[in-house]
């Protein structure tokens, strides 16, 4: 799993690249943890153009960097999900939390 971070403005873009699994779970916690209450900024957007596998540790993860980016009132957006993460996000209804955006 690779995850590259940069900001533009008052935006954290975080890029996943890989599979974000139980094996690799505690890893991108720890990574994005990291990025998250390093960064000064208005809004997340993670792009998971890359991401080609997530199970239900993954969808922990997620959730669980929705709720702690909530307590700061900075909302996460969902960029660029492949078609396997997309249906799963559906399915998960994670969209109505972190929306998809173009």
């Amino acid at each position: 799993m690779q995850i590259n971070a940069r900001v533009i403005q008052d935006t954290l873009y975080l890029s996943l690249c890989g599979e974000l699994d139980e094996h690799c779970a505690s890893y991108v916690r720890e990574v994005l943890d990291k990025h998250l209450s390093n960064s000064v900024c208005r809004q997340v957007i993670l792009d998971l153009s890359e991401l080609s596998f997530m199970d239900s540790t993954g969808i922990g993860v997620m959730i669980g960097r929705y709720k702690k980016m909530k307590e700061r009132n900075i909302p996460i957006f969902i960029s660029n999900p492949t078609s396997h993460i997309d249906k799963i996000f559906k399915m998960t209804a994670i969209y109505e939390i972190m929306p998809k955006i173009n």
